[in-house]
C-alpha cells in the first residue's frame, strides 16, 4: 500500500459512491432505470469538475457483485448504460487525455459487454492527462480473494514471503494511488464493499444529495472539507 507524505497535500485521488439514482426517479414518479440515466449525466459533469478542481484520478463505483440482487430488468438497463456511455463518450474523453480502467470481476459478463470493456481501455491506455477507474461488477472482498489466487500461482502457492506491496500488486487498482477522499452520496453512511483495502487511510465524507443532483458545487465543498481535516495515519502531530 502506497505510504502517504508527512506533509498534507491536496488530494488527487477521489473515489465516489454514486448512490441515490433509484431514489432521485421515485421522488419524480419513475421508473429506477429513469434514476439511472440521470446518473450518467452525473458522471459525465463529476469527471469534468475533477479536472477543473485539479484532481488527476476519480474513481466511481457504478455495480457491484451484489447489484447481481437486482431485478433482472434493472441489471439489463445498467449495463446497456456503460455500452451508450462508451459509445457516446470514449472519443471525446480519449480525445482530452483521459485513461478509462474498468476495474471488477469479467467473469459472468455478456461477451459483447466484456469487448466494449477492452475496446475502451485499449484505446485510452496511452493517456495520462487524467484517470477515470471505473467499478463495475466490483466488490472489495472479491477483489481481495482473487488478488490472493493471483499472488498464490505468481508464487506457486508459497505465500509466506507475501507483503503488503506484494497483495498490492495483484489488486485491480495496481499501479494507481490509493483514495485520498471517498465520498457517498444519498446520505448513507457506509462503504458497502468498495475499496476495502484501498480505503484504510481515506477521508470518508456522507453527502445528503442524490447522486444525478450532485455538482461540482458539491464536489468543491468536499474538498472544502478534506482540506480542513489533519490527516496522521495512525501518528501523531509534532
Amino acid at each position: 500500500m502506497a505510504q502517504p507524505d508527512a506533509e498534507d497535500r491536496p488530494p488527487r485521488h477521489v473515489a465516489i459512491i454514486m448512490d441515490g439514482n433509484g431514489r432521485w426517479a421515485a421522488s419524480r414518479g419513475r421508473p429506477r432505470a429513469f434514476g439511472h440515466q440521470a446518473g450518467v449525466e452525473a458522471v459525465r459533469e463529476a469527471v469534468r469538475a475533477a479536472g477543473r478542481l485539479g484532481l488527476t484520478h476519480l474513481t466511481l463505483f457504478s455495480f457491484s457483485t451484489e447489484n447481481w440482487r437486482r431485478p433482472a430488468a434493472e441489471i439489463d438497463a445498467l449495463f446497456d448504460l456503460l455500452r451508450r456511455f462508451v459509445a457516446a463518450d470514449l472519443e471525446r474523453l480519449h480525445g482530452e487525455g483521459v485513461r478509462v480502467r474498468i476495474i471488477g470481476r469479467r467473469e459472468g459478463l455478456s461477451p459483447d459487454l466484456i469487448a466494449t470493456i477492452e475496446r475502451v481501455e485499449a484505446r485510452t491506455r496511452d493517456n495520462d492527462r487524467f484517470h477515470l477507474t471505473i467499478a463495475f461488477n466490483y466488490g472489495g472482498r472479491d477483489e481481495l480473494v482473487r488478488a490472493a489466487q493471483r499472488a498464490a500461482a505468481a508464487a506457486g502457492g508459497d505465500l509466506s514471503g507475501l507483503d503488503e506491496a506484494g497483495l498490492t500488486a495483484h489488486l485491480d487498482t495496481a499501479g494507481l494511488p490509493d483514495p485520498d477522499l471517498v465520498i457517498r452520496t444519498s446520505g448513507e453512511r457506509r462503504l458497502s464493499n468498495f475499496l476495502l483495502w484501498q480505503t484504510a487511510y481515506a477521508e470518508l465524507i456522507f453527502l445528503d444529495v442524490l447522486w444525478p443532483d450532485f455538482s461540482e458545487a458539491d464536489l468543491r465543498a468536499a474538498l472544502e472539507e478534506y482540506a480542513r481535516r489533519e490527516r496522521r495515519y495512525g501518528g501523531v502531530r509534532a
